[in-house]
C-alpha cells in the first residue's frame, strides 16, 4: 500500500485547502498525506519533515513552494520518490544583485504588513497577483484564500520567508530526475510564469508538461477540475512520462 500514497505539499501560507479538491477526487484510490511545514526555516529542512512523514515509497506533489520542497526530497532521497508533480513552482536559486534585492524588499514588505495590520490584511495585498485578474471577484475562491493565510501566524511567514529567499538552485536536481514528471502551471502565473515551467520541462527526461487555462498562480483552488485531471493522468501513467 506505501506505493499508493501521494504525499501533496502546500505552497508559502498555504495549508490542506490548497489541495482539497484533489484530496477529494482522489481518496480511494490515494492515501493523501498533507505535510505541515511547522515553524521550518529551510526548504531542506520543510523537505525533511515531509520525509519523515512520509512512508518508504511514495508519490509526491508540490504547488509553488511546496514544489521548492518536492526538488529538495528528490535532492537527498530520490530512491524513495516514484513519481513527481511540480506546479507553479521553479528551480533557480534567487539571483544576485537588483533583482534579488527587489524580490527580498517585496517579501518583506509584506511581512511587515502582516506584522502590523494582521495576516487577512497581508493576504488581500498578497492575494492580487496570485490568481487570475478575472477570480479577483469571486467571492467564495478569495475568502478561502484568504481563511488559509489567517490560519498562519507572522512568525511562520518570516520563516517561510526565509526559506525561499535563501533557495539553492535546484537544475541539478531536474537533470537528474528518473521517474515520472508532470510540471504544470497556470497560463496567467504572474508570480511562477510558464516559460520558466517549459524551461524546467526541458531539463526533465521526459517530463510532461500541462498548461493550466484561465488561471494563474493558485491553480489547485482556481481550477481544480484541470489540475485533478491532470494528476490523475500523470498518477495512472506507466513508467515513463510522455513529453506533451
Amino acid at each position: 500500500m506505501s506505493e499508493q500514497t501521494l504525499v501533496l505539499l502546500p505552497g508559502l501560507m498555504c495549508d490542506r485547502a490548497v489541495w482539497e479538491p484533489q484530496i477529494a477526487a482522489l481518496e480511494g484510490a490515494w492515501r493523501c498525506v498533507v505535510v505541515d511545514y511547522g515553524s521550518a526555516e529551510s526548504l531542506s529542512a520543510m523537505a525533511q519533515r515531509a520525509l519523515a512523514a512520509a512512508p518508504s515509497r511514495f508519490a509526491l506533489a508540490g504547488h509553488s513552494m511546496g514544489g521548492r520542497v518536492a526538488l529538495e526530497m528528490l535532492r537527498s532521497a530520490p530512491q524513495r520518490i516514484t513519481r513527481v508533480a511540480l506546479f507553479d513552482t521553479g528551480h533557480q536559486a534567487r539571483p544576485a544583485g537588483q533583482a534579488g534585492e527587489a524580490e527580498a524588499a517585496q517579501r518583506l514588505g509584506l511581512l511587515e504588513l502582516a506584522r502590523a495590520q494582521g495576516m487577512r490584511v497581508m493576504g488581500r495585498e498578497w492575494v492580487q497577483g496570485m490568481v487570475h485578474p478575472d477570480r479577483l471577484w469571486d467571492d467564495p475562491l478569495i475568502e478561502s484564500i484568504l481563511a488559509m493565510i489567517e490560519r498562519k501566524t507572522p512568525e511562520i511567514f518570516a520563516a517561510q520567508i526565509h526559506a525561499l529567499l535563501a533557495r539553492p538552485s535546484a537544475e541539478g536536481v531536474l537533470r537528474a530526475i528518473g521517474c515520472p514528471t508532470l510540471i504544470g502551471c497556470g497560463r496567467q502565473d504572474l508570480w511562477s510564469p510558464l516559460a520558466r515551467h517549459e524551461e524546467m520541462a526541458r531539463l526533465v527526461p521526459g517530463a510532461d508538461l500541462a498548461v493550466i487555462e484561465h488561471s494563474g498562480h493558485m491553480v489547485t483552488m482556481e481550477q481544480p477540475e484541470q489540475v485533478t485531471t491532470a494528476l490523475q493522468r500523470w498518477l495512472a501513467g506507466g513508467g515513463t512520462a510522455a513529453r506533451s
